[in-house]
């Protein structure tokens, strides 16, 4: 009886793995009031600023709250490239380079950051657009989001979120925000408060950046960086001007 019992299991169905999908987040709109407590929370000696009123917009026949959603998510998306920025100004201005032939081994030293780019060839700028043009793809997918559980950033979902791409077909099992799972075992209130801290920095960065591309474009007009940042005759603003529009 015993050994025909341990071997009924050997012949019983095997169950098929069902993949989950994250449940759907409630969603939750800001409104203006959500924004001005959170300008005192980052800063509150200078509080809500906004001189445009763009908080009291609707953008593109949408809602209020949609829109506030749209300047959330814009405020951060631009936080983060200008941090990246920000780095990548200073390594670059130094000659720093990581090592390698082809490309890398290609680009002349003694370049300020802009002409840096200028020096890469058409195919690798057009890799970085295009790779930047995926990532915006997707992130703006009601499909991926969902595949986290996630809405849009103008219907409730969170600013700044960015997804996994579990729910899209990739050989690499880590995700591109938190690739080493660094952030999920903590707490929901340190986590508002690297928020507020992330919003801080990308604002910092943001000025800094410019303060940058001013003072290369412009000797003197940022007088701390005079002497620090290299000259650029280029135009800043129109990065395929050099190589496209002049051909």
């Amino acid at each position: 009886m015993l050994s025909l019992t341990a071997a009924l299991p050997a012949f019983a169905p095997v169950a098929t793995p069902v993949r989950t999908v994250a449940r759907a987040a409630a969603p939750v709109m800001e409104t203006k009031a959500d924004l001005e407590a959170l300008a005192k929370e980052l800063n509150p000696v200078v509080g809500f600023w906004d001189p445009l009123k763009l908080a009291d917009k609707t953008f593109w026949g949408t809602s209020n709250e949609a829109t506030i959603g749209f300047l959330r998510e814009a405020e951060i998306k631009h936080g983060r490239i200008a941090m990246a920025g920000f780095v990548g100004f200073i390594v670059h201005s130094n000659d720093i380079r990581t090592q390698g032939d082809g490309i890398v081994a290609s680009i002349p030293t003694g370049l300020s950051a802009p002409a840096v780019w200028d020096a890469l060839p058409e195919i690798a700028k057009w890799q970085i657009i295009l790779f930047v043009g995926v990532m915006e793809t997707l992130r703006e997918n009601k499909a991926v989001l969902a595949g986290d559980g996630q809405t849009h950033y103008m219907k409730g979902g969170k600013p700044g979120y960015f997804p996994t791409f579990d729910m899209v077909p990739h050989p690499v099992p880590l995700n591109l925000y938190d690739p080493f799972g660094v952030t999920k075992n903590f707490s929901e209130e340190k986590k508002a408060t690297l928020r507020l801290k992330e919003i801080n920095n990308g604002r910092l960065a943001m000025i800094g950046l410019f303060g940058f591309l001013s003072e290369s474009s412009v000797p003197g007009s940022v007088p701390l960086l005079k002497g620090f940042v290299p000259e650029y005759a280029g135009e800043v603003m129109a990065p395929f001007k050099d190589n496209i529009f002049l051909y």
